[in-house]
Order: structure tokens, then sequence, then C-alpha cells
């Protein structure tokens, strides 16, 4: 069974930065990793999304050129830097296991899902 737990939220300013982590167990049994979000009245949207080797990720528009999607596979850890965080960036985000990443930042067949992390951009 693959369970997957997210840390590194928080409260931050307009213009900071955070580093979600993701522990992912039985980590080479997906193909995929992700970071999803959903704010408040909104429904959830694929972020980041990395494959298995870590050679291709893939961005959702509103955050390419901020946010950076990596992964340690010594750690089981997928990662996600978030720069030059903006109001309309608050929300929980969540990890997530599948298969085969997509351009727009999600995994095709999401089948694990971590309990998500709370981000809170200030203005």
């Amino acid at each position: 069974h693959v369970q997957v737990a997210e840390s590194g939220g928080g409260s931050v300013q307009s213009g900071g930065s955070l580093t979600l982590s993701c522990k992912v167990s039985v980590y080479w049994s997906t193909t995929c990793k992700a970071w999803y979000r959903q704010a408040p009245g909104k429904e959830r949207e694929g972020v980041a999304s990395i494959d298995i080797g870590g050679r291709s990720t893939y961005y959702t528009d509103s955050v390419k050129g901020r946010f950076t999607i990596s992964q340690d596979n010594a750690k089981n850890t997928v990662y996600l830097q978030m720069n030059s965080l903006k109001p309309e960036d608050t929300a929980m985000y969540y990890c997530a296991a599948g298969w085969t990443p997509r351009p727009g930042g999600d995994c095709h067949n999401t089948d694990y899902w971590g309990q998500g992390t709370q981000v809170t951009v200030s203005s």
C-alpha cells in the first residue's frame, strides 16, 4: 500500500518562498509524482508533475518560472520549491502518486493522495 505524506506548508508574505516536501512509500511503484492544489470555492488543479526518473517535469502555466518540482530518490521524497509567491497561490496543496506525468502538471490516473498542507500567501 502506497502512503503519501506532505509537510512544509505555512504562511508567507507576497514575494516570499516556501518548500513543500512529500514522502512516498514504495516510491518506485508509481511512475509519476505530482503536486495539486485546491483553493476555497475552486476545483483542485494540477500544479507540477515529475516522471519516475526525474528527467521530465511539467507545470501549470500560472506557476511556470516560479515553482520547481524535484525528487530525491534515496529519500523517497518529492519537493516543490515555490518562489515569488502570490496571494492567488493560497490553497491546500496535495502530493499525489500516479501514472504518466501530463503537461499541465498532473499525473494520469492518480491513485494515491496525501492529506494536504496549507499554504497561505498574504499581500
